[in-house]
């Protein structure tokens, strides 16, 4: 009861500003103010206010807002967990067969520069340069490969 009274008055109180800032002549500011002075009377009249008031002082309802929160904290939690790990077992077991290497053709050749050393392993020292034959015999290869 005092909710409804006390929004019924802060209605009035802004449609009276509305009418001074009207007799200013700015129309539109004034109709801006009471359209918002209008929104508490709204709500008394639609029961809103007083949903939320008995919400509000209700032991249950809390209890509610409670269990939503409990639940949300379990969707974050499980969502954080399966970040880290990578997604469900599905997907993880999908990722692993399709991490076939793709990056070059079925029938082209293996890469020139050949595999990255990991983390834990120094780069392999670099070997003197072959004989002049042996790059050349390379390059022959290659160049009858494509017909030339």
């Amino acid at each position: 009861m005092i909710a409804e009274t006390v929004c019924s008055a802060v209605a009035a109180a802004g449609l009276g500003i509305a009418v001074v800032t009207a007799y200013r002549k700015r129309y539109l500011t004034a109709t801006r103010i009471a359209a918002y002075a209008l929104v508490p009377l709204g709500l008394v009249m639609t029961g809103v206010v007083e949903w939320l008031a008995d919400t509000a002082f209700s032991p249950t309802a809390w209890a509610g807002f409670g269990v939503l929160g409990l639940s949300w904290l379990l969707f974050a939690t499980t969502r954080t967990v399966e970040r880290r790990r990578g997604g469900t077992r599905k997907e993880r077991k999908a990722a692993r067969e399709s991490a076939a290497p793709a990056a070059t053709a079925p029938g082209a050749s293996a890469p020139a520069l050949g595999q990255a050393p990991s983390r834990g392993q120094s780069p392999a020292p670099r070997q003197k340069p072959a004989a002049q034959g042996d790059d050349f015999s390379d390059i022959e290869a290659i160049l009858k490969k494509h017909g030339i």
